[in-house]
């Protein structure tokens, strides 16, 4: 079968799968413990925070590991805004972010913060003058996720940055489907918070991170916590951490081949299927190079999925965390696209293994699902 749905989800690397194992057989200790065991554990945990901070110029202070990308947005937010909360109680991000980010933001509005969406232009882009307008003197925090899951749009990170260091307002961004794949600067971004995952970059599931700049204050969501410095409970899984830490070194270093193999990848694709009934969404240009947000004219993502699956292609309808929900993608409708136009959303994502051969048979079966759709 042909895997492409990278953006969902990818396989662990070997040498992932190779440290994990290691560590988990040699270095089993509890970071926190106070022996050679323990010592030995937590030196692995402290230098995969100094490995990943590397990564998005950040300090090591600022890094928290977390059990994926989801909890990392929840403990980022919920953190954020309650140790701000002397300074006011009003933050805003977009309807079109990860459903992990506006649950969060919903648990906070039960405690008396207001939540406001700025909209996003067609190709899912939140536009500075529409941002300006939203932020008011009681204004905290801003989320607004570095590319979009389903549409695959990147935001202009160092404007929405510059204009939100102006106005004092701390700015957190949802980088899971970012880290690794593109470069992240959280000083060029004037990043508050980022929030991480390892299992889109051929790391383990359960892995994550967090990065909270040291200028800013937040409250720990569970009080009297010890681990990772009171942000969460839970003790450190240093055999996934590690294994998450050599899956970003690796995918930190091959960024720049993969960028421009993954962009032929698209061309290839683009110019091999019927531009009269196949739609890129989002941006045309400013995209991820690896994701394809494609509508099919008058045919469902989902019987599209399911052709596609009978054929040995796994792709998907959008993002994997709102499997089973009857609704549209709300990132299609919030771009200007009626029910029906926003129900004929497919996403195709690749990955370290994809082939041309794979581009070219995936766009033989669209085209052949069309044909025999209409025909």
């Amino acid at each position: 079968m042909i895997y492409l749905d990278y953006c969902a989800t990818t396989p662990m690397s070997e040498k992932s799968l190779t440290i994990y194992s290691k560590v988990a057989k040699e270095h089993f200790g509890n970071p926190s413990s106070l022996h050679d065991y323990g010592t030995m554990a937590n030196h692995l945990l402290e230098q995969s925070r100094e490995d990943i901070a590397k990564m998005i110029q950040a300090e090591k202070e600022g890094i928290f590991f977390t059990s994926g990308g989801s909890e990392s947005n929840y403990l980022s937010l919920l953190s954020i805004a309650r140790g701000n909360k002397h300074r006011g109680n009003h933050i805003i991000t977009t309807k079109i972010e990860h459903p992990s980010v506006i649950n969060s933001l919903n648990v906070l509005l039960e405690e008396g913060f207001t939540i406001s969406f700025v909209p996003v232009n067609s190709y899912g882009e939140v536009e500075l003058e529409l941002l300006e307008q939203e932020i008011n003197e009681n204004t905290i925090l801003v989320s607004i996720g570095h590319a979009n899951s389903e549409l695959g749009t990147i935001q202009n990170m160092k404007d929405i940055g510059g204009l939100l260091k102006c106005k004092n307002v701390l700015f957190h961004s949802d980088c899971v489907q970012t880290f690794g794949k593109i470069p992240i600067d959280v000083e060029a971004f004037h990043l508050s918070a980022v929030s991480m995952s390892a299992h889109k970059i051929y790391g383990p599931k359960g892995v994550g991170a967090v990065y909270l700049s040291p200028d800013i204050s937040w409250q720990a969501s569970v009080p009297n916590s010890s681990q990772e410095k009171g942000f969460r409970q839970g003790t450190g899984n240093v055999p996934g951490i590690a294994a998450f830490t050599i899956a970003a070194t690796d995918s930190i270093q091959s960024m720049d081949n993969e960028l421009q193999r993954f962009e032929q990848l698209q061309k290839l694709f683009l110019s091999s299927i019927d531009s009269s009934k196949v739609i890129l969404e989002g941006h045309p240009t400013r995209r991820l190079a690896h994701h394809l947000c494609l509508r099919i004219k008058g045919i469902e993502g989902q019987y599209m999925m399911l052709e596609c699956n009978r054929r040995g292609i796994a792709i998907s309808t959008g993002s994997a965390c709102k499997v089973g929900q009857t609704a549209p993608s709300k990132a299609m409708t919030e771009t200007g696209k009626n029910l029906d136009e926003a129900r004929e959303m497919i996403r195709i994502s690749f990955g370290v293994d994809t082939t041309e051969d794979h581009i070219h048979y995936i766009a033989k079966a669209i085209n052949d699902i069309i044909e025999n759709f209409y025909y």
